[in-house]
């Protein structure tokens, strides 16, 4: 790789399209490149001018890498130059403010409990667990904590038709249609940030020496020659048409072993145009598997997750079928956000609905690289590597790897091994901690009903960071110190919300603080309380004033 010069460019070239080249591009040309005469980001490096190219092929669909995101993409919109206004009309997008996990403890059907995105009451100044513990069988640690698991209840949007884009009243991502948001982004990029778009297909790799292991010096294309660069950012999906056809880079074998390996998804249309939007992500566990349901405005994006060792294709598809029927059947019974219409249906118009629907079978290539930056190529996205859907990583993890290029952009030639050196370290340490938090929300079940959860339950599958934690966290609940990065993904909040949303009502009470706080634990329990009042009336107070996620939607779309 060349040492840039004042004046002289900084060629990036993004191979490949969809959600994972054109948000990598389009971070790094609204951070360092010319846009319409402006610069939305200041170029690190002054007199240097930085060019993206985006390549991809015409013959290659894009694969949607999933339907939700994290509360990183308002900033990540924003930072790029997208109207959130925009982002939802051409995205049929809604907002989502987490994750609701059904059935995971039990499978009863009082078996539930919250993920939400904004963090409890108080933290991380206060760490309010050890005042909970004593009241965990009246009420779930996400109620007591926070207002947004009883809003996600009702379907309520995040803010009102008031508040400014990208601002809330509680935090919160989005729900997407992955194909309308890529087109969105190529619109953007080529028309905002004067990013080059080349449809055509990659038939040579030349490298500087002439041998596998060296700088990338160009792409050859079909119909557009040879197009050189100083960084290629790899997007090619699971191919790997650099990371792995050229330099040669294996997945590595996980220590924690995923057993989910295939889905299948459907789109499920509404009954009727009134019908309430989710507010956050549906996670139903079923004895095989788990089922997401996704609300966007116009559809749901419903698909179940399982492994091919206990089940197969069509028994994944039966029962994917029957829970959408049950859907349509009735409401949920303990709260709004799955029901799909008020009344039920009778079973011909039922089956009418889904004879219409087909399914799309997917097989989950999991795993993750040895190592993602060699030379002078970086893969981002599915050609990284892949974990199941659960938690829904996928887009954050393409957030976080092009914002931590763009943090060191332009590269000279010397200083990019040790750029990629920590981008390697960095990025398998958030790769695998995610993992670890997957497995925690099958470890802590308690379902034997079939060889499915026998097996997902195994601590023999749990790295040993896990294992110790699970150990430590039976004392004291998870907490900042044990993250060993302040940038991890997941926060520690994120953590208790899981570990303590699969043990309500069987965690002991430990008598005295958990953790070092001032005072007894009298003292510790009466701030909690404190804490649960100031909750109750967020609570009340947003019951009233927030609209429902359709109607926010429908309000932005007049």
């Amino acid at each position: 790789m060349k040492a840039c010069k004042v004046n002289e460019d900084f060629h990036i070239v993004v191979v490949g399209g969809g959600t994972a080249g054109w948000l990598t591009a389009c971070l790094l040309a609204a951070d360092h490149g010319q846009s319409n005469g402006k610069h939305y980001l200041q170029t690190k490096t002054q007199g240097t001018s930085v060019r993206v190219t985006l390549v991809e092929s015409p013959n290659i669909a894009s694969i949607g890498v999933g339907e939700g995101t994290w509360p990183s993409m308002r900033s990540t919109l924003q930072r790029i130059g997208i109207s959130e206004k925009e982002f939802l009309l051409r995205c049929n997008a809604s907002f989502k403010q987490g994750s609701c996990f059904q059935g995971w403890r039990t499978g009863d059907s009082s078996d539930w409990y919250y993920h939400p995105f904004s963090l409890p009451e108080g933290y991380p100044q206060h760490d309010h667990s050890c005042g909970w513990l004593p009241f965990q069988e009246q009420v779930s640690f996400t109620n007591a904590l926070s207002a947004q698991g009883r809003m996600c209840d009702l379907a309520k949007a995040p803010k009102t038709a008031t508040t400014p884009d990208y601002a809330f009243a509680l935090n919160y991502g989005y729900h997407l249609d992955a194909g309308k948001f890529a087109d969105l982004l190529t619109e953007h990029g080529t028309q905002q940030l004067n990013i080059q778009h080349i449809r055509d297909d990659v038939v040579k790799i030349v490298t500087e020496t002439g041998q596998a292991r060296a700088p990338i010096q160009a792409i050859t294309t079909q119909q557009n020659g040879a197009i050189k660069g100083d960084l290629f950012i790899d997007c090619t999906g699971f191919k790997g048409l650099l990371i792995e056809q050229h330099f040669q880079v294996e997945r590595a074998q996980l220590a924690t072993p995923l057993l989910n390996d295939r889905a299948v998804a459907m789109q499920v249309p509404y009954v009727h145009e009134q019908a309430p939007i989710a507010s956050a992500t549906l996670a139903t566990a079923l004895s095989s598997g788990w089922i997401w349901d996704i609300g966007l405005p116009t559809r749901r994006g419903v698909g179940m997750v399982y492994s091919s060792a206990f089940l197969s294709a069509d028994q994944a598809e039966l029962q994917l079928r029957k829970h959408i029927d049950n859907t349509l059947a009735q409401p949920s019974s303990q709260s709004t956000v799955a029901a799909n219409t008020a009344a039920s249906l009778s079973d011909a118009q039922r089956a009418a609905i889904l004879k219409d629907i087909t399914a799309r079978h997917i097989t989950l290539s999991t795993g993750i690289r040895k190592t993602f930056w060699v030379e002078n190529c970086v893969a981002v996205g599915l050609s990284a590597g892949f974990i199941e859907p659960l938690e829904a990583s996928a887009i954050a993890l393409i957030e976080t790897s092009a914002s931590f290029i763009s943090d060191n952009l332009p590269l000279a030639a010397q200083d990019t091994p040790f750029i990629a050196k920590r981008f390697n370290q960095t990025m398998t340490h958030h790769w695998h901690r995610i993992i670890d938090f997957l497995k925690l929300h099958y470890v802590l079940s308690q379902r034997s009903d079939s060889d499915y959860w026998y097996a997902q339950r195994q601590l023999d599958n749990c790295s040993d960071w896990l294992r110790e934690n699970l150990q430590l966290w039976q004392r004291r609940s998870p907490n900042l110190h044990d993250l060993s990065m302040n940038t991890d993904m997941f926060p520690a909040a994120s953590w208790q919300y899981i570990w303590f949303g699969m043990q309500q009502g069987q965690l002991p009470f430990l008598a005295a603080p958990p953790t070092p706080v001032s005072g007894g634990s009298e003292q510790v329990i009466d701030r909690a309380q404190l804490a649960f009042q100031r909750v109750a009336n967020k609570t009340r107070s947003l019951a009233q004033t927030l609209p429902s996620n359709r109607e926010l939607l429908a309000h932005i779309c007049q």
